[in-house]
Formats: C-alpha cells, structure tokens, sequence
C-alpha cells in the first residue's frame, strides 16, 4: 500500500560554508524527516549540478521497488546479453546515494564525492528547491538554466497532472 507523502514547495538561496556545510529551510526538513527520530535523510546524486534530498520512507520505498523488479528479471533471464548495462546499473546505484542526517538548525554537511558532483566550494551559493517529494540543491546556474526550458511548459505540465 502506497505511503502518504509531504509536498514540498518552496525556493530558497543557501551558501556553503567552509566545512561544506548548507542550511536546509526547517519548514523543509520537517516534511523530510516525519518519520525519522533521528533526522536522517537520504542525499542522491540526481544530475549534473544537482542532489536531491528524500524522506528515508520514500527512498527506500521507491528503491525497494526497483531492485525487486530487477531482481525478478534477473531469475527470469531476461538480462541475457545484457551484462554489461546490468553492471552500469549496479555501479550508479551504489554510488548514488548515501544516509545523511540533518543537524541542528538543518544543516547538512555534503560528503566527499556529492560536493564534487554539485561542483561547489567553500563561499559558493546553492539554491533549495522543492520538488514536491523530495528536497533538491542546485548549482544556481543549472538551476536557472533548466528553469528556462520548463517554466514556458509550466501551465501545460499543472493543468495535465491536475486534470
């Protein structure tokens, strides 16, 4: 049975301090961390210039999912001279993600390897957005750019998933 999910909105200009630390708006940790004691999240690396944030719950849920799945085809034979994609898969699923948790006042310190995937350094400006379910960090250049290229889509796009 599918979980209930926060939606999460909101747009927000963050710097990285010197021990690549950012500070997430509480209003957008509260929604992440509804089911974790602990304020643990999971941080993805989702494209170039940007990580996402998610709630434990629906990461895994949505991870679980799909290894399931690949796990089925894998019995079934159906990856049969397909090794070599299966091996690409296996490789960016293991390095896609990593537990975080999410310190006082929403920091959240970016591990070696995501912090090279985001391209930033100390002193460097980030933009928070929320993506409906989950939290993402963007470097502001990307971020406008692929803003650019959907908001001209935006009323199609709203007007479609609302219908």
């Amino acid at each position: 049975m599918a979980q209930k999910h926060n939606f999460i909105l909101g747009e927000y200009q963050r710097t990285v301090d010197e021990r690549f630390r950012i500070s997430i708006p509480v209003e957008m940790c509260e929604l992440l961390t509804t089911e974790s004691e602990d304020n643990e999240c999971i941080l993805a690396k989702e494209r170039p210039g940007c990580l996402s944030l998610w709630g434990v719950d629906l990461w895994q849920e949505k991870l679980s999912a799909g290894v399931e799945l690949l796990q089925k085809k894998m019995q079934a034979g159906k990856f049969e001279g397909r090794i070599d994609q299966l091996q690409m898969l296996g490789r960016l699923l293991s390095t896609r993600h990593k537990n975080v948790q999410l310190a006082g006042r929403g920091r959240l310190v970016l591990p070696e390897g995501f912090r090279e995937f985001l391209a930033v350094e100390p002193g460097a400006e980030v933009v928070v957005v929320g993506a409906a379910v989950c939290v993402e960090i963007w470097k502001p250049d990307l971020w406008y750019a692929y803003l650019n290229g959907r908001i001209p889509k935006f009323k199609r796009l709203f007007e479609k998933l609302t219908q």
